[in-house]
């Protein structure tokens, strides 16, 4: 069952990937912007920054299927509710991904999306895959492991991933680059499916 859900999510991302790609001569614009405001110590904070952290990050995601797929317990309703939400999760990435990639492929380069789960909240990508760490988490308590609680960093580590520095990463962009993208942060919360109370 969670050897399902990690695969289907891995397809996901990477056909997520694989669609959006435009070959070698591409380079994403967070690449770009590393390399500008580090200069000749590009390559070791690309290193840390780019591939290592993110990299550990995720294995730190993964460490709660260490003790939920040894364990002898027998399927249950926690395990039920993980999967469930883990399987959401990665439906939640799916559809935000979809969303965005048709309304790119009709706009202006200087629109953004604010339609479907992008009226609810800013980053639905990201809420999802929030929500599939810690759908993944859940499996501990399902396999009634104590040894395995402290995993939970995993997930903690990928709230903070998001939270304090991809999230403010694109908001800054967008604000520079999307005019009213400043009034939707006003109006929408990053991660939270509710809209915010007009002061």
């Amino acid at each position: 069952m969670i050897f399902g859900l990690v695969l289907f999510w891995a397809i996901r991302l990477t056909a997520n990937w694989a669609r959006g790609w435009n070959g070698l001569s591409h380079e994403d614009w967070r690449y770009k912007k590393i390399a500008a405001d580090t200069g000749k110590l590009y390559w070791p904070a690309s290193f840390l920054g780019i591939h290592l952290m993110p990299t550990l990050f995720v294995f730190m995601g993964c460490l709660p299927l260490w003790f939920a797929m040894k364990s002898s317990e027998t399927i249950n309703l926690i395990d039920l509710l993980a999967s469930a939400i883990t399987l959401a999760a990665v439906f939640i990435e799916w559809i935000s991904d979809e969303q965005l990639r048709k309304f790119k492929a009709k706009s202006h380069n200087s629109a953004f999306m604010r339609r479907g789960l992008w009226s609810r909240m800013r980053h639905p990508n990201y809420f999802g895959e929030i929500l599939f760490w810690i759908g993944l988490f859940l499996y501990i308590p399902a396999a009634k492991s104590n040894e395995g609680v402290w995993t939970a960093i995993g997930f903690i580590f990928m709230i903070v991933l998001f939270k304090f520095i991809s999230i403010p990463l694109m908001d800054k962009r967008n604000m520079t680059k999307r005019p009213g993208y400043e009034e939707y942060i006003n109006e929408v919360y990053a991660l939270m499916p509710i809209k915010k109370l007009k002061k």
